[in-house]
């Protein structure tokens, strides 16, 4: 397995990323929304949760 990263061999202290380096780097790319999950915008989300049909 390559870490997603830098594409260097995994590590099996940091699997699936060869250093802590690379895992930090992937953890800061979800906490500035780098990364992103497809979905509906979560305002529109909230506006209508499911169930709520019947109120």
């Amino acid at each position: 397995m390559k870490c997603p990263i830098c594409r260097q061999p995994a590590h099996p202290d940091f699997k699936p990323f060869c250093s802590k380096r690379c895992a930090d780097v992937d953890l800061g790319k979800w906490m500035t929304d780098s990364y992103a999950i497809p979905g509906e915008p979560a305002d529109v989300a909230e506006e209508n949760p499911p169930g709520d049909e019947d109120r």
